[in-house]
C-alpha cells in the first residue's frame, strides 16, 4: 500500500478500532493516547477538534461534546455533585437555566440567580455548598459584557471555580482562561463551525486534572462528539479569525444604522459608545466587539412579525452566529424557559429581536434593515 499523507485529516467514520492482538489493547491502557479503541472514548476527529479550540484558548486540555447544552452540562458536572450549590448570572442563557432548573434540581444541586450588578461582589450570595459561578462573555441577548479579571478575583477570594460561556465572544476576540477563568466553555454549533450546518460542543479546562475530569465525563455521559462533526467544526474553525472579524465589522455598521432608526426604541451592542460597558468590552474584544446584537421595537407581536415578515436577509432562524444573516426572539425561543418574573427582570419582552449579524455585504444588510422597518 503506498504511503498516504493526506494534508487534511481523513474523516474516521468509525465506531469502532481493531488491535493487533492482546498486548495491542493492553497497549491502549496503559499507554494514554497510544491507540484508539471505541469512538465514544475518542476519535481522531473528535481529538482533533477539542486540541485545535484548546489551542484556540489556551487551555491544558479540552473534550468535544454533542452540542453547547452537552458542554454546559459537562461543565458544571466537573465541580459539582448532589448537595453542591451554584451560582448563576442573571444574565444567562436560556438553556443553561433549564439545565439547571428542571435537571440538575432534581440530582440534588440547587442554583441561585446573581444580577449583573453582583458577579463581581459575590458575598451575599455564596453559601457553604458553592462550588462555582456560571457566567458569559457577552449576555444573551442583552450583549452585557462581564469583566472578566474582576469575576475571577472574586471567585477565588471564595473559593469557587469561574466556568465561562464564551460563545458570543469566541477566542478570536476574548480569552476567558487569561483572565483567570477555570473553564470555558462553546456551543460550537455558533461562531466556532460557523456555518450553521453542524451541532457541537467544547469544553476547555485551565488545569490538566480538570481537563482529565472533563474527559472521563465525556465518556462515561457519551457526550463525544461523532467523526464527521468534528471534522466540519475543525473546517470551520480554520476561518474563524477572518469570519469574525467580518461580523464584527458588519455588526458595527448595522447597530449605527439601527441606532439612528426612528422606528427602534433602544439597540443593544458593545460596540456603540452609549452601551454601559463599551471600554471594558473594547479592552477584553480588543477593540472588536462580535457579531450580535438586539434592538427593542414596540411591545407589539404585530410589529415584530411585520418586521420579520419583510425581511429578506434576516431570517427568523433560532439560532445564531452562521455566514449568514438571521434574527431571533428570544421570549419565544431562546429564553421560553425562563420564569416571567425572569424574563420580565432582564427586559426579555415581545418588542426584544436578537440579530446575528453575517458576512454578506453590509450594504445589502442595511439596505434590507431599512425596508423592514418601513
Amino acid at each position: 500500500m503506498p504511503n498516504i499523507q493526506p494534508k487534511i485529516t481523513p474523516i474516521y467514520q468509525t465506531s469502532v478500532f481493531k488491535f493487533e492482538d492482546l498486548d495491542a489493547v493492553q497497549q491502549y491502557f496503559d499507554e494514554p493516547g497510544s491507540r484508539y479503541l471505541y469512538s465514544r472514548n475518542g476519535n481522531p476527529n473528535s481529538d482533533e477538534l477539542a486540541e485545535a479550540v484548546n489551542q484556540w484558548e489556551g487551555g491544558a486540555g479540552a473534550v468535544a461534546t454533542g452540542s453547547g447544552m452537552a458542554a454546559i452540562f459537562a461543565a458544571l458536572l466537573t465541580y459539582c455533585q448532589a448537595g453542591d450549590h451554584v451560582l448563576c448570572a442573571a444574565d444567562i442563557y436560556g438553556g443553561s437555566a433549564a439545565l439547571l432548573n428542571l435537571e440538575l434540581s432534581r440530582l440534588g444541586i440547587t442554583v441561585t440567580y446573581v444580577p449583573f450588578e453582583q458577579l463581581t461582589d459575590l458575598a451575599a450570595y455564596v453559601q457553604p455548598t458553592s462550588r462555582l459561578l456560571l457566567c458569559e462573555t457577552m449576555s444573551n441577548p442583552l450583549l452585557r459584557v462581564v469583566d472578566l479579571r474582576a469575576a475571577a478575583a472574586e471567585c477565588q477570594r471564595h473559593g469557587l471555580k469561574l466556568v465561562v460561556d464564551n460563545t458570543f465572544s469566541t477566542p478570536a476576540l476574548t480569552r476567558p482562561l487569561a483572565y483567570g477563568a477555570d473553564l470555558v466553555l462553546h456551543s460550537v454549533t455558533k461562531y466556532l463551525a460557523g456555518h450553521s450546518d453542524v451541532t457541537a460542543g467544547a469544553v476547555v479546562a485551565r488545569t490538566a486534572a480538570d481537563a482529565a475530569r472533563l474527559r472521563q465525563i465525556g465518556v462515561v455521559f457519551g457526550l463525544t462528539l461523532s467523526p464527521m462533526e468534528s471534522w466540519l467544526s475543525v473546517r470551520g474553525l480554520k476561518t474563524l479569525r477572518l469570519r469574525v472579524a467580518a461580523h464584527c465589522e458588519n455588526a458595527l455598521a448595522v447597530a449605527g444604522f439601527l441606532a439612528g432608526h426612528p422606528a427602534v426604541q433602544a439597540v443593544y451592542y458593545p460596540g456603540l459608545a452609549t452601551h454601559p460597558q463599551h471600554a471594558l468590552a473594547a479592552a477584553q474584544g480588543g477593540g472588536r466587539f462580535g457579531g450580535m446584537l438586539s434592538l427593542r421595537l414596540p411591545d407589539d407581536a404585530a410589529v415584530v412579525n411585520r418586521f420579520m415578515q419583510r425581511s429578506r436577509r434576516f431570517p427568523f432562524a433560532p439560532s445564531l452566529a452562521g455566514v449568514d444573516s438571521s434574527c431571533s426572539h428570544p421570549l419565544h425561543t431562546s429564553h421560553r424557559a425562563l420564569t416571567d418574573a425572569q424574563r420580565t427582570g432582564l427586559g426579555i419582552t415581545v418588542g426584544l429581536v436578537r440579530l446575528s449579524v453575517g458576512i454578506e455585504p453590509v450594504a445589502e444588510l442595511l439596505a434590507d434593515l431599512a425596508q423592514a422597518l418601513a
